[in-house]
């Protein structure tokens, strides 16, 4: 995981590589370069590249960036978590470059690429993938300074347009997730006072005082945002050293937020205590204030930054333990351990391959946020690919596929007459599938997370006995069921141009393990987006992925017969223009009755994709 919001799944090095060279000619023109050779002076006493330096050419990058797209001064407002991936030596060269994924109102999402060079082998490696966000500093007047929109041009700007929308929304929710986790405190509970030996927390605070000089002010004579981090990082890292005794290495930053500006004068006092020490890591939390001669503090910049102690050979050593201090030290120990725990779970999320068995992820409240923003840009980035083949077609309903190794996948679209709100509060409606969709014998829901996540169990008629589409195989696999627990996640569009989306994929639940009598199914991602053509209609594209086990089922289907794929989306379009005056509540009481106009043929075909497609076709 190279940070916090780059959730999607993982690609091969070699498919970067074939995208990276088809894209080489188009320029970003807020795409910014810098190349900076590591020298002594940038180094610590291991002769590796400092983090803080590191820091600051990035958040000057990342700035210059979004000054390009703005055409007027901006202010960074937070960084997500970095994760360094290996460190930088004397005289390696750092490459970096940024470019602004996509402007909101008076915000924009810059990302940050950050890769090693050697000089001497052409070897060159990832380091640090970073998000930053910025905003636009008020005119004369005080007006605020609305930004022009992004308009992506490549496959991988357009995933990155996409996913942003999804990003802001974990930022913004991010504090909630700590309180959360906080309030279930039963979770939490691993008190270290009682540890022999455990090193009092005392020992390891850390108090500087720096004043702000011209030397370390931006072009807009604010404090530079860079150089506040690398102070920020160089406290911390001391802190670091008083409980493990040791020279640590920092691997891992989670968000700097900045609270407010500082001015050349001001003298910024800066705070770090080690938080919590875990078996191999530890928790430093850093407060950064700000005050005149006379004053009060004002409160500029909080982050937690996560240590290691690497020996010869360069693994992790075992770490000393802490007993934290009375009062605040409590709750600050408390929150590091929920902290570590989203990592974690953010980690095994988005660290997982497509292809990997099981391809459900458990879900618990605690990972619910990431789980969720996990399984929307796995949709979209599946949506934003450009090499989608168009396999068949039939009345304007078209059957694009899309082959990525052991991966196929596909995606069937259509106009229809019916508004987008109106198709998205219809479809995003689980519960209402079996009144359109005669496979779905039973779709219930277990737990509405918030207003836009669902789960909910589904029960189908199943795939493992005879091949489907072969004239026996709904008599064969009569009587035998299958069953899916699906984490269901709509979202409204973002900015004009966004689609509607609601994603689908397969979780696991305590609650619900498998029972006897059911073939418990997965599903990787599925879902539609819904997008607002002219005269008040919508695009419906139905977008699954298929695994290997499922392949050797739908592959006559996608040879050329596609009548399946067609009559099924016929059913949904019936569903939507007949019901696109009500609401989804209103459905749900059963004023519409699913007819079909093409009969049993059509309800047959249908069957057999539904059940092809781990039984989520549309």
């Amino acid at each position: 995981m190279s940070s916090r919001l780059s959730g999607e799944p993982e690609k091969d090095e070699e498919e970067d590589e074939e995208e990276e060279e088809e894209e080489e000619e188009s320029v970003n023109p807020t795409e910014v370069k810098m190349s900076q050779i590591v020298m002594p002076c940038h180094s610590n006493h291991r002769q590796e590249l400092s983090v803080g330096e590191l820091l600051k050419w990035m958040d000057c990058s990342a700035c210059l960036s979004a000054e390009r797209h703005a055409g007027c001064p901006c202010v960074t407002a937070s960084i997500d978590d970095i994760h360094f991936e290996h460190t930088i030596s004397v005289g390696q060269v750092v490459n970096i470059k940024a470019k602004v994924n996509r402007a909101f109102n008076t915000s924009m999402e810059v990302g940050i690429e950050v890769s090693c060079e050697d000089l001497f082998s052409d070897r060159h490696w990832r380091i640090c993938h970073a998000y930053a966000t910025f905003v636009t500093q008020r005119t004369n007047t005080g007006k605020k300074v609305i930004l022009k929109p992004i308009v992506p041009h490549t496959e991988k700007e357009q995933v990155e347009y996409s996913v942003a929308a999804e990003r802001r929304r974990v930022r913004m929710v991010h504090d909630d997730i700590i309180k959360d986790l906080l309030s279930h405190g039963s979770n939490l509970q691993a008190d270290n006072s009682a540890v022999d030996n455990a090193v009092a927390a005392e020992k390891t605070k850390v108090e500087s005082v720096e004043l702000v000089l011209p030397p370390h002010a931006n072009h807009q004579v604010n404090t530079f945002g860079g150089q506040i981090m690398a102070w920020m990082v160089n406290v911390a890292t001391i802190s670091a050293s008083r409980l493990c005794q040791a020279h640590p290495t920092l691997r891992t930053i989670d968000m700097f937020t900045f609270r407010g500006p500082s001015q050349v004068g001001d003298r910024l006092l800066l705070r770090a205590i080690v938080n919590n020490a875990f078996k191999n890591s530890i928790e430093v939390g850093v407060r950064a204030e700000a005050h005149q001669e006379e004053g009060p503090n004002r409160h500029i910049n909080s982050a937690f930054m996560i240590f290691e102690v690497l020996d010869d050979h360069r693994k992790p050593c075992m770490l000393p333990r802490i007993r934290p201090e009375p009062l605040e030290g409590g709750r600050r120990f408390q929150e590091a351990i929920a902290r570590k725990k989203i990592r974690l779970d953010r980690k095994y999320i988005i660290s997982r391959k497509q292809g990997e068995v099981p391809l459900s992820v458990p879900w618990n409240p605690r990972n619910q946020v990431y789980l969720s923003y996990n399984n929307v840009s796995a949709l979209k980035m599946l949506a934003a690919r450009n090499n989608w083949r168009l396999s068949s077609e039939k009345d304007k309903v078209r059957l694009y596929t899309l082959e990525q190794k052991s991966m196929l996948s596909i995606r069937v679209e259509s106009e229809v007459d019916v508004p987008a709100h109106r198709a998205f509060c219809l479809l995003a409606e689980m519960s209402n599938r079996p009144s359109w969709d005669t496979h779905y014998q039973k779709c219930e829901l277990i737990h509405q997370v918030d207003e836009d996540d669902f789960l909910y169990r589904v029960v189908t008629p199943s795939v493992h006995r005879g091949r489907v589409g072969s004239p026996t195989s709904g008599h064969q696999g009569e009587g035998i069921l299958q069953d899916f627990i699906l984490l269901a996640c709509k979202r409204k569009p973002c900015g004009s141009g966004d689609p509607y989306v609601i994603a689908l994929r397969s979780v696991s639940l305590p609650t619900h393990p498998p029972t006897e009598g059911y073939n418990r199914g997965e599903v990787l991602c599925a879902g539609f987006t819904i997008l607002e053509t002219k005269n008040n209609m919508s695009l419906i594209s139905y977008y699954n992925q298929a695994s290997p086990e499922v392949l050797p089922y739908i592959s006559t289907d996608i040879a050329g017969l596609s009548s399946s794929f067609y009559h099924i989306f016929c059913s949904c379009s019936q569903y939507l223009t007949r019901n696109r005056l009500q609401s989804a509540s209103e459905v749900q009481t059963g004023q519409y009755q699913a007819t079909n106009t093409d009969g049993p043929t059509c309800q047959t075909e249908a069957d057999s994709l539904s059940v092809a497609l781990h039984s989520t076709p549309l």
